[in-house]
C-alpha cells in the first residue's frame, strides 16, 4: 500500500528568508486525542500570535492534517539554537507544555532541520 501524504515542495513553497540566512527549521508533530481536536487546535492557535513578536522568530505555520484532522504540526524557522530555547522557556509555550498531557495521543515530536538546498 503507499500512502500519500500532501505537503507542500520547496517548488510550491514560498522560502521565508533570503538564502544568506542560515536558519534553524523546527517541525513539531503531534496527534490529539479522539474528540479534543478542536481543543488542541485551541490551544496551539494560542501560541501563534505571542510567537510572532518573540526575538529570532522567521515564521511559526500551523497544519492540520486533511485527511486526518487529529494530525497537527508547526513548521517553524528560527534564527539561531539559542533564539529557540528562548521561545521553549516563554509563558506561553510552558502554558501548553501544561496542557498538551491531557490533549495529545502519543508525544510530541520535534524534528530540528537545516536547509541544505
Amino acid at each position: 500500500m503507499v500512502v500519500h501524504e500532501e505537503i507542500e515542495t520547496e517548488a510550491t513553497m514560498p522560502t521565508p528568508t533570503d538564502d544568506d540566512r542560515d536558519l534553524l527549521t523546527v517541525i513539531a508533530r503531534m496527534r490529539a486525542k479522539p474528540g479534543r481536536e478542536a481543543d488542541l487546535r485551541a490551544e496551539l492557535e494560542k501560541l501563534i500570535e505571542p510567537t510572532t513578536k518573540e526575538d529570532g522568530y522567521v515564521n511559526y505555520d500551523l497544519y492540520q492534517g486533511v485527511d486526518d484532522p487529529a494530525v497537527f504540526f508547526f513548521y517553524e524557522n528560527w534564527e539561531s539554537e539559542e533564539k529557540l530555547g528562548a521561545h521553549l522557556q516563554t509563558p506561553h509555550l510552558v502554558h501548553f507544555q501544561n496542557v498538551m498531557g491531557d490533549l495529545l495521543d502519543g508525544e510530541l515530536v520535534i524534528q530540528k532541520l537545516k536547509r541544505i538546498a
